[in-house]
């Protein structure tokens, strides 16, 4: 017996929630019980590495090299992506590829390098493996990307899972980026990233991690190229970084450095390499497009724990709606379940819920529901015997569900790796549909199982499916949200077929954005927390997830009206757009921040609703291309060592650049402006780049800049779609594309290009088609022109 954690459960029960708190401490007793049982003992271990090149099998794409201890698969694909894995591990299974993933390059050759060594040679890359197994990355020209050094593993003497440990060394002047939601960054400096999705059980800022969604996805950027590197395995695991330092000419430059670590699975790795858009298209290819929310859930979202009531629903839209401020949505928490039961409502409180849903539609104003995988445990609980006739839920080692406590209390938790088990959740949302529902928000689903002390998880040995093969939670938990995310996309669009499916997810792994985004979770009230907030939108659409956003003002306490504000106006401009609070936190709604915050806060959701088309734009080309709504300054120059360190200000697509207050007390800010000229939205004042400067930021609004020739999609005063065209450089020619709103259903609208000239003293605005140039069909306003 551990006496830390039994010191932990008397305080626990003795804290003044004894019902609520016995269960977590029964539950944490429980969940080691069944670990030590379950879980394979860890005793001697063998040390091994690849050793010397033994021979090769040439094969589509590149081949199979045989060391004297493994052997490395190596293919170069046809859309650029390089896969290898050792031990023999090819691509599939996966979690996180599309398919089956991409077609191997048949003009990809393996042939002999130097010192007994071979190498892959293809039209955007180059790979080579040393006789001893280390492998380099290089662009065509024969710069070296990235190397990796010959793998290690430990294997157990008696048999059982290897944990493995990988090194790697990039350019000195590498900045690294990614790995999920990270709420220090986007740049990831000097630390250790744990690799296993985590609830931290409170409110976060930029010191915590891991956090809800972790992803072995890396995006490194350099002077030399930019490139995109996935450890494809779903084990725990932890990633060290160290950047590297540069001899100030004297040629003795420090190597940046990446150590990943796994507890177990296959080590397999993808590399993309080329310009960020490139890796990105590149990673949505291999991955899957991200789905295309519907049209209203890019408008404003309202969510709070604790509505309490279908009058304080109504009570809330009605004060949006006196004050003229838009709306799209009303979030409903666990509040408004049955006992805290999923898939139920409580009928004392919401006793005409469908009703109240058709009313809201009629305004304008979407439901959204939360959902939860826990189910309580308890007979005549329609799920929970729905699921037990099934054989739905987790279950241990020798059989019995394994239990946990969430809000509903004692919950047992269906298995998402089984195809059946997804099958029948996703048909589920049938009575949520039926409710009026129309979008849903995944909570909870790391999973958490609330515990005294040890991890607020499942035990690692409960047992799952995988797809078939078997295994632990250990593999499992990571992919656990993802597995819950397709069996609501699926469910829905058999459920819903004119209807795209709109879910975010607070947990997830490589390859989320097929089914829906996700958002920041309990992100804490501070200004630290609105920094993290922007750091995590923006390193989650680096890991191909382009739908994401915080809880505007953050999730618990009470946030100072400059506060509030200042989040609000940057949530005006990132994909979801979501204020939100627990319980015990103060209230959210702009009015109730005084009367000037108000009115600042009308010109953000005014603002918003203007650019919707600009959103809607933005959400069709995540789809197709792959590019984040959100991106950071150095999206289009990563060379730029400037904009690499810059991590204030963002890129809102191609055409637009935002730069949010979040220190207090400011009334200016610094702006680091890419290269090209920038105006000023509100005074159209042009600068030129790239350039650091020095603009105005009152309270009543943030610095947002229009790159000189842009194309602009937005709402007119009739409703209808215009073209907000800043006039080009003199001896520059702009453009943009727009895709308009073709609904919520599964139409492909065209994607518009247009190019802009300068002409005389005046702009001229063409759209091109494939059978010549032609007018704009909508209205044209040109500004910058002084």
């Amino acid at each position: 017996m551990d006496g830390r954690d039994l010191v932990r459960s008397v305080s626990v029960v003795g804290s003044g929630r004894a019902a609520r708190g016995l269960r977590t401490v029964r539950a944490a007793w429980r969940r080691r019980r069944i670990d030590a049982a379950g879980l394979p003992r860890r005793g001697a271990e063998r040390a091994r590495v690849p050793g010397q090149v033994e021979g090769v099998e040439p094969g589509p794409g590149g081949g199979l090299i045989r060391f004297g201890r493994s052997e490395l698969r190596i293919v170069v694909a046809v859309n650029g992506a390089v896969f290898w894995g050792w031990d023999g591990a090819g691509p599939q299974p996966s979690y996180a590829l599309a398919g089956s993933g991409p077609e191997p390059d048949a003009r990809a050759v393996l042939e002999p390098d130097k010192d007994g060594g071979w190498r892959v040679v293809a039209e955007r890359v180059t790979v080579t493996v040393s006789r001893h197994g280390a492998v380099e990355v290089c662009t065509p020209g024969g710069v070296t990307l990235r190397r990796d050094l010959p793998p290690r593993w430990w294997e157990p003497v008696g048999g059982g899972t290897a944990r493995w440990m990988q090194r790697s060394e990039v350019a000195a002047d590498a900045r690294f980026f990614g790995l999920g939601g990270r709420a220090s960054g986007p740049r990831l400096r000097d630390g250790t990233y744990r690799l296993w999705n985590t609830d931290p059980g409170r409110a976060f800022g930029p010191g915590d991690d891991p956090l809800y969604l972790t992803m072995p996805v890396q995006l490194v950027v350099a002077d030399a190229g930019t490139h995109l590197v996935f450890h494809d395995t779903t084990w725990d695991g932890t990633v060290v970084l160290r950047e590297g330092e540069e001899g100030a000419g004297s040629g003795h430059d420090r190597a940046g450095r990446c150590e990943v670590r796994m507890d177990g699975g296959p080590l397999r790795c993808w590399v993309m390499v080329g310009a960020p858009a490139r890796v990105l298209h590149t990673w949505a290819s291999l991955t899957g497009a991200p789905a295309l929310p519907p049209s209203w859930a890019l408008g404003h979202h309202h969510a709070r724990w604790g509505f309490g009531s279908e009058q304080e629903v109504r009570r809330i839209v009605s004060g949006y709606q006196e004050r003229g401020l838009p709306l799209d949505a009303v979030h409903l928490d666990i509040d408004h379940f049955d006992d805290h039961r999923v898939f139920t409502v409580d009928e004392d409180r919401f006793p005409k819920l469908p009703q109240l849903a058709d009313e809201l539609r009629r305004e304008g104003v979407r439901l959204v529901s939360i959902v939860v995988p826990a189910v309580r445990a308890a007979p005549g609980n329609a799920v929970y015997d729905g699921g037990s006739a099934v054989d739905a839920f987790v279950r241990d080692a020798s059989g019995r569900e394994v239990r946990g406590v969430v809000w509903a209390g004692e919950s047992v938790f269906p298995d998402f790796t089984h195809a059946r088990v997804r099958a029948w959740w996703g048909g589920l949302y049938e009575e949520r549909l039926g409710q009026g529902f129309a979008g849903f928000w995944h909570d909870m689903n790391e999973p958490t199982s609330f515990n005294a002390f040890g991890e607020p998880t499942l035990p690692r040995s409960a047992r799952h499916a995988l797809e078939g093969r078997g295994g632990d939670h250990r593999e499992a938990h990571n992919v656990y949200a993802l597995c819950m995310a397709r069996a609501a996309y699926e469910g829905l669009r058999r459920l819903s077929r004119q209807e795209r499916p709109f879910l975010f997810s607070r947990s997830g792994w490589a390859g989320l954005q097929r089914y829906g985004g996700t958002w920041s979770g309990d992100v804490a009230t501070g200004w630290p927390g609105l920094r993290a907030s922007l750091s995590l939108v923006l390193g989650l659409g680096l890991c191909g997830v382009p739908y994401s956003g915080p809880d505007v003002g953050g999730y618990d306490g009470s946030p100072s009206p400059e506060l509030y504000l200042r989040w609000f106006q940057l949530g005006a401009f990132l994909p979801l757009f979501r204020t939100h609070a627990s319980l015990r936190a103060g209230r959210r709604e702009p009015w109730e921040f005084g009367a000037e915050v108000l009115e600042h806060a009308r010109v953000a959701l005014l603002e918003r609703r203007r650019l919707l088309p600009y959103f809607v734009t933005l959400a069709h080309l995540a789809r197709r291309t792959g590019a984040p709504y959100v991106r950071p300054l150095w999206w289009g120059a990563p060379e730029d060592r400037a904009l690499r360190d810059c991590e204030d200000t963002f890129l809102l697509g191609d055409g637009l650049l935002v730069a949010p207050v979040l220190d207090p007390g400011a009334d200016r800010r610094a702006v680091q402006l890419p290269r090209g000229l920038w105006y000023d939205t509100v005074t159209e004042r042009a600068y030129e780049g790239p350039a650091r400067v020095l603009v105005d930021a009152p309270l009543s609004r943030i610095p947002v800049f229009a790159r000189a020739g842009a194309v602009i999609p937005v709402r007119g005063a009739d409703g209808g779609l215009e073209l907000e065209v800043w006039a080009p450089a003199r001896g520059r020619t702009g453009g943009g594309l727009v895709v308009p709103d073709a609904g919520d259903g599964w139409d492909e609208p065209e994607i518009e290009r247009y190019v802009v000239r300068r002409q005389g003293g005046g702009v001229v605005v063409t759209r091109e088609r494939e059978d010549g140039s032609a007018e704009p069909p909508y209205p044209v306003r040109v500004r910058g022109l002084g």
